[in-house]
């Protein structure tokens, strides 16, 4: 009777460890639902910072800073000089979880392909480049920056991302 009452503990302790295993599996399964996350900021006829952020779904980060990203004193000067560098950073979990919730919000599959109306000549345009993990991919290019509220908000926290990080210039 002994040896039955500990066999169905030992039977019950394993179903519950295999239970939260694979919850835990599933659960990062749902996290790593976008592979790559790129956003690319574009040039226009004033000072809008020109950069390249990709973000892998490990957190780790590149920024490609062009111009006008860490300077306060906006010139025009500032395109003679060398590109302000290449960055490295890992997301910090906060945001990161911040980034995938904004994006799952946008419905990424879901948006055009392009937004803006090209009859204005000085506005820059923005690039959300996304790669799912079931190997497909959605392009969005935005003339203007103005595509949706959503889109909107989703540009800015990534000019965020660039001031609240702790970035480490490799080149």
């Amino acid at each position: 009777m002994e040896d039955t009452i500990k066999f169905k503990t030992m039977k019950y302790l394993f179903s519950l460890f295999a239970a939260i295993l694979l919850f835990s599996c599933s659960t990062q399964k749902a996290q790593s639902k976008y592979s790559t996350i790129e956003y690319e900021a574009g040039a226009c006829f004033g000072f809008c910072p020109i950069f390249t952020m990709t973000i892998n779904s490990d957190k780790t980060a590149v920024l490609e800073a062009e111009h006008f990203n860490f300077t306060k004193d906006n010139s025009k000067d500032e395109f003679s000089k060398p590109r302000e560098g290449t960055f490295k950073t890992t997301i910090k979990d906060e945001d990161y979880n911040k980034l995938i919730a904004l994006l799952d919000q946008l419905n990424v599959k879901s948006l055009n392909d392009q937004y803006g109306e090209r009859n204005v000549t000085d506005l820059p345009t923005s690039y959300l480049r996304i790669k799912f993990a079931d190997g497909t991919s959605k392009n969005t290019e935005d003339y203007g920056k103005r595509g949706s509220e959503k889109l909107i908000e989703v540009y800015q926290f990534f000019e965020d991302l660039k001031h609240n990080q702790q970035w480490t210039k490799v080149k």
